[in-house]
């Protein structure tokens, strides 16, 4: 029979070795998330300075989602130097051509778009995450969104990319697991009333179209940090 300290020491050697295991796999999952610069070669060459947005897609149990988020794409892309134009006149002008959904509206030809509308690049967004989930000890209202920049012109891929926003983020969670349960049915109860998915799909699209921001959108031409920026570093 082994003594007690004989146990004690394979235990600890236990302890120690999945220790070792956790703080490996750490480590390489922070290598593996870790994204290197965005290439912007294409960017650079087109620099755009009209965009049009279509309306998003909608991959997210919300019927609310792509408006939602249409509604607040135009202020990221203005503040970042491009002209926009007007969504509800987009939307309108599709919906006056028989296309009535985001799908029939993303199946349009690029060149038709060009010769329709006369922008220099069109942005397509696919609402990935909207609404508010409730589990256990925690709720949040969370928005995911990915986007495409096209050039209407040469039909080349100018920039990708996604953003995601949180009213979890920088919640306190202190007061032990009966603080957690109570402040998770209080916030479901909130957020759900308030649609609190709303506010937080206008940060998601600041995070997603704001200029300035690591691998995101470059300035356009009516910043005046136009030219000065895509090398912008996570």
């Amino acid at each position: 029979t082994r003594g007690p300290l004989m146990q004690l020491d394979i235990l600890n050697r236990r302890v120690k070795g999945t220790c070792a295991a956790l703080l490996a796999a750490a480590l390489a999952t922070g290598c593996a998330t870790t994204k290197s610069p965005y290439d912007y070669t294409q960017f650079k060459q087109s620099r755009p300075a009209s965009i049009l947005v279509l309306p998003p897609l909608n991959g997210s149990p919300d019927i609310n989602a792509s408006y939602s988020m249409l509604s607040q794409v135009t202020l990221p892309l203005a503040e970042s130097g491009y002209y926009v134009f007007p969504v509800s006149l987009v939307d309108e002008t599709f919906h006056q051509n028989g296309l009535h959904n985001p799908a029939e509206m993303h199946d349009v030809k690029l060149q038709k778009l060009r010769e329709i509308f006369g922008a220099d690049a069109a942005l397509y967004i696919t609402v990935k995450e909207y609404g508010t989930s409730y589990t256990v000890i925690s709720s949040e209202s969370r928005v995911t969104a990915e986007a495409r920049l096209i050039d209407l012109r040469s039909e080349q891929v100018l920039w990708n990319g996604t953003a995601t926003a949180s009213s979890a983020e920088g919640r306190n969670s202190s007061g032990g697991l009966v603080g957690l349960l109570v402040q998770a049915v209080v916030s479901q109860i909130i957020e759900s009333s308030t649609n609190r998915s709303h506010p937080i799909a206008g940060i998601t699209s600041y995070r997603l179209l704001g200029a300035g921001m690591p691998n995101g959108m470059l300035y356009g031409p009516r910043s005046p940090k136009y030219q000065t920026d895509g090398n912008a570093r996570p």
